[in-house]
């Protein structure tokens, strides 16, 4: 049986990314921050409808560099790491502070990399080992409003291709997911006017479900994507592309 990592399992695309490994006989470990309410439930829905499989929670402020080391240590087994951890502010690069521009590289760059160094022993022995961070669009094109978000998403894209090269002869593969508008609670805030001006501008002429995006993901875990590496699939529906 096989056991994936998923950063970020308290959010939606997260959530969406372990429902459906789990339906797929994924033992799990469920990363959260503050949101264990999410996490919980996915424990105690998971633990019922699938008691063959394994199941942990585990809290990890991934801003906060001090915790890494005993987070790893509760990781046992590991056949795969899914990064989905991430947020994003919208203002001017003039009007981010040191602050935010610290932990938005801590969570979407930093502590991803530094995780890695002690894991990728176990990823290695898996023989199959697989790396997929959630990236963005934004990685790919940039965005006003949204610079610091851009270039850490650009980072991430930019290690793929790199640690990909490093990794491949132990049998780990490092992809991307690059989504463009998914229907989440982050767009929550948009009104019906934005969202149908969103809308126009994709070519599908829709927003993304979120599993148009896990699915991608467990495709990127199964065996066939062996000879897949270093690359970045774009979910977008033709927008900004």
């Amino acid at each position: 049986m096989k056991s994936a990592l998923i950063m970020g399992a308290s959010g939606d695309i997260g959530a969406g990314i372990a429902k459906e490994l789990a339906e797929s006989g994924w033992s799990l470990y469920l990363h959260y921050h503050t949101d264990d309410k999410s996490v919980g439930k996915q424990l105690r829905d998971y633990q019922t409808a699938f008691p063959k499989q394994d199941f942990f929670g585990i809290k990890l402020d991934m801003t906060d560099e001090s915790g890494i080391e005993e987070f790893v240590k509760n990781i046992f087994q590991l056949d795969a790491i899914i990064f989905s951890s991430g947020f994003t502010t919208f203002q001017l690069l003039t009007e981010v502070t040191s602050k935010t521009m610290d932990d938005m590289w801590a969570v979407h760059v930093k502590t991803p990399l530094l995780m890695l160094q002690t894991l990728q022993t176990k990823l290695a022995y898996s023989r199959s080992g697989r790396v997929v961070f959630i990236s963005s669009i934004y990685g790919e094109s940039g965005s006003s409003m949204e610079v610091i978000y851009s270039t850490t998403k650009g980072a991430q894209l930019s290690f793929v291709k790199a640690y990909s090269k490093e990794v491949a002869s132990l049998g780990i593969t490092v992809n991307a997911i690059s989504p463009g508008a998914i229907e989440t609670k982050m767009n929550s805030d948009f009104s019906e006017l934005d969202l149908a001006a969103l809308k126009e501008e994709i070519p599908v002429g829709r927003m993304g479900s979120i599993s148009e995006i896990s699915f991608w993901v467990h495709q990127l875990l199964e065996p066939r994507s062996a000879y897949l590496t270093g690359q970045s699939i774009i979910v977008s529906g033709g927008w900004l592309r």
